[in-house]
C-alpha cells in the first residue's frame, strides 16, 4: 500500500450532495487541510446528460452515472428486486435527481426532537441551516434564505394541465398554498427545483467548483473507499482503491463518511463498525460492535397514475426522436424550451386520512405519462401524478456480503411489510383518484390508463402497487443519530458511538426519513455538521409560525 505523501486534517468520504457542502464550508478555514475522495467521474461541463434538467431520465441505469443497485427480492412484493439509481459522479445523487428541492414538513424534525438527544434537530433549530443553503426569490423572510449557495428556480407551471391540476386539487379539498417551503406544506403549488437559469444546479456546482481553487482543498475523482483505517478505536486514516486495483491510503486527524444512506454504513461494516456477528461472519476484525449499522433503512414508494389526455396540450410531442435536435440547439445556446426544465414543475401534499398529524401524501403532477427513468413513453398525449405514502412504518436492513468494496451490498427494504403501509397505499390511490377526477380535468382526461378501470378494489389496488410500484430514490436512516442502543452517531456531533476521530453526514443520520424528497434536509444536515464539526457556535433557532393541523379537524 502507498501512502499519499501528506496528512490532511479532514478527509471526506464521498463528494456527493453532502460531501460537496461539507468540503466547501469547512475549506472556509485557510488553516484547515481538506480531502475529498469521490468514487465517481468529475461532472464535465459538456455533459450534457446531468446538466440539461430534461435529459434526467437517461443518466438512470447507465453505469457511468449510476451504482445501479438493487434491493433483494422484496417478500410482499412478489420477489421483485426493486432498482435504486445512486449517483456515481461528482455531485453524487444532486447530479442525477429529479432537481426537486422540498425541506419535508417542520412536523418531521419536531418528530426527529423527541427522541433523546436530539431536542436540537427540531424545525426551530434547523430552519436557519435550510436558509444558510439556499437564494429563493419570493417568499416570506421568516422562511427563506436569500444567499446561499443554492439557487432556487421556481416552476413556471404555464402548460394548461398545471392550472388545472390546481384546480381540481382545490375542488378536492386541497388549499392553493404559496410555498411549500413555507409556512403551509399541505396543498398544491409550484414546486422549488435545483435548476439555475434552464441548467441543473447540483450541489457540486452549486458549493465545490466554485471553491474549487483554494490551495487547502484537494478532490479526487475515480478512487473507491476500501476501508477508514484505525489505530485502536481512533480513526487515522482511509485506504481506498485507484483505478480499481491499486491501493493507496490518505491519513487524516478527522474522518467524515458522506457516502449517503448505502456507501456509509457499509464502508463502516467493511472497516469493522457494525453488527459484530455479521462482521466476525467475513472474518473482520471488530473495532466496534454498533448494531445500528445499516439497521433502520426507509425510504419512499410511489406509482404513477396516468391519464390519457384528450387534447394535444400535453408535452408529449417533446419526445418525438425528430424534435431532439431542435430542442438540444435551443437549450446549448439560450437555455430555454423544453431541455430547460425537469417537468416535474409542480405537485403537493395532502392527508390520506383525518387522523394523521401532517402530510403523509406526496403527489408529483406530470403533463406526461412516462415513467421516471423514461421507459415506456407515452406514444399519444397524457398526465400523471406519483404518489405515495411518506410516512411509511416499514423498516429494512442494509449488509455487506463480502470483505470487497466492489461488491454491492444487501438490501432489503421490506416495502408493503405493515398493516399501516398497505392501509395508507390504499387510501392514497383513492384520494389521487378523487383528484383526477374533479371538473377542472374532465376537459382533458380521456381516462385512466394506469392502472385502469380493472383495478378497482382494495385488494387489487395491493396487487398492482407491489407489481408496478418504484422507489422514489430516497433511501436513508442506515446510520441513525440518537443516543440508545440501536443509534450509530451522537445527535450533537454526529461522532460515530465508540470509535474516536469519525464521522457521518448524510441522508444515513436521519432518525426517520421526511414526507418529501430528501436533498433539501441532506444539505441542512451537512450545512449544520459543518457548524459542529469546526465546533463553532450553532445557529440559533428561530420559531416563525406555521401550521399544525389538529388530527380529525378539517383542513
Amino acid at each position: 500500500m502507498k501512502p499519499l505523501d501528506r496528512s490532511f486534517d479532514t478527509i471526506i468520504v464521498g463528494g456527493g450532495s453532502a460531501g460537496c457542502a461539507l468540503a466547501a464550508r469547512l475549506s472556509e478555514d485557510p488553516d484547515r487541510s481538506v480531502l475529498v475522495l469521490e468514487a465517481g467521474r468529475p461532472d464535465a461541463l459538456w455533459d450534457i446528460f446531468i446538466h440539461m434538467p430534461a435529459a434526467l431520465s437517461i443518466p438512470i441505469g447507465n453505469p457511468r452515472y449510476d451504482w445501479r443497485y438493487r434491493s433483494d427480492p422484496e417478500p410482499f412484493m412478489g420477489g421483485r428486486q426493486v432498482s435504486h439509481a445512486r449517483g456515481r459522479i461528482l455531485g453524487g445523487s444532486s447530479s442525477i435527481n429529479g432537481m426537486i428541492f422540498l425541506r419535508g414538513n417542520p412536523m418531521d424534525f419536531e418528530k426527529w426532537a423527541q427522541e433523546p438527544g436530539l431536542e436540537r434537530w427540531d424545525f426551530a433549530h434547523c430552519l436557519p441551516y435550510f436558509k444558510r443553503s439556499e437564494t429563493r426569490a419570493g417568499g416570506d423572510d421568516a422562511f427563506r434564505g436569500r444567499s446561499g449557495p443554492l439557487e432556487l428556480e421556481i416552476g413556471p407551471s404555464t402548460n394548461p394541465l398545471f392550472q388545472a391540476f390546481f384546480q381540481a386539487a382545490q375542488e378536492a379539498g386541497l388549499q392553493r398554498v404559496d410555498d411549500l417551503n413555507g409556512a403551509r406544506q399541505e396543498g398544491v403549488a409550484p414546486f422549488d427545483r435545483n435548476i439555475r437559469r434552464g441548467r441543473r444546479l447540483s450541489a457540486a456546482r452549486a458549493y465545490l467548483h466554485p471553491v474549487a481553487s483554494r490551495p487547502n482543498l484537494e478532490v479526487r475523482c475515480g478512487v473507491l473507499a476500501s476501508q477508514v483505517l484505525f489505530e485502536g478505536t481512533r480513526a487515522v486514516g482511509v485506504e481506498y482503491l485507484q483505478g480499481g486495483r491499486s491501493r493507496r491510503s490518505a491519513r487524516g486527524d478527522q474522518i467524515v463518511l458522506c457516502g449517503g444512506a448505502i456507501n456509509s454504513p457499509q464502508l463502516l461494516q467493511l472497516s469493522g463498525v457494525g453488527p459484530a456477528d455479521l462482521l466476525r461472519s467475513l472474518d473482520i476484525d471488530v473495532v466496534a460492535d454498533l448494531p445500528g449499522v445499516g439497521e433502520n433503512l426507509q425510504d419512499h414508494l410511489e406509482v404513477y397514475v396516468q391519464h390519457a389526455c384528450s387534447q394535444p396540450v400535453s408535452m408529449q410531442p417533446a419526445l418525438k426522436w425528430w424534435r431532439k435536435p431542435a430542442l438540444g440547439y435551443r437549450w446549448l445556446f439560450h437555455r430555454s424550451g423544453p431541455a430547460a426544465t425537469n417537468h416535474f414543475e409542480a405537485g403537493g401534499f395532502l392527508r390520506s386520512n383525518e387522523d394523521v398529524a401532517y402530510p403523509n401524501v406526496q403527489l408529483h403532477f406530470l403533463p406526461l405519462a412516462i415513467r421516471y427513468d423514461g421507459s415506456a413513453p407515452a406514444q399519444a398525449h397524457g398526465f400523471q401524478v406519483h404518489a405515495g405514502p411518506m410516512n411509511s412504518d416499514a423498516r429494512g436492513r442494509l449488509r455487506i456480503r463480502s470483505r470487497d468494496p466492489r461488491e454491492h451490498p444487501s438490501l432489503l427494504f421490506n416495502y408493503l411489510s405493515t398493516e399501516q403501509d398497505r392501509r395508507e397505499w390504499v387510501e392514497t390511490i383513492h384520494a389521487v383518484r378523487d383528484l383526477l377526477g374533479q371538473p377542472a380535468l374532465a376537459p382533458y382526461s380521456a381516462g385512466e390508463i394506469s392502472p385502469g378501470p380493472a383495478v378497482r378494489s382494495d385488494a387489487q389496488i395491493l396487487e398492482w402497487v407491489a407489481r408496478d410500484a418504484e422507489t422514489a430514490l430516497h433511501p436513508s436512516c442506515t446510520c441513525r443519530m440518537g443516543t440508545g442502543p440501536d443509534s450509530v452517531v451522537h445527535p450533537d456531533t454526529l461522532a460515530v458511538h465508540g470509535v474516536q476521530g469519525l464521522a457521518v453526514v448524510d441522508a444515513s443520520v436521519m432518525p426517520h426519513v421526511t414526507n418529501a424528497n430528501i436533498y433539501a434536509p441532506v444539505m441542512m444536515i451537512a450545512e449544520k455538521a459543518a457548524d459542529l464539526l469546526r465546533g463553532v457556535e450553532p445557529l440559533p433557532p428561530e420559531s416563525p409560525p406555521w401550521h399544525r393541523h389538529q388530527p380529525g379537524a378539517p383542513s
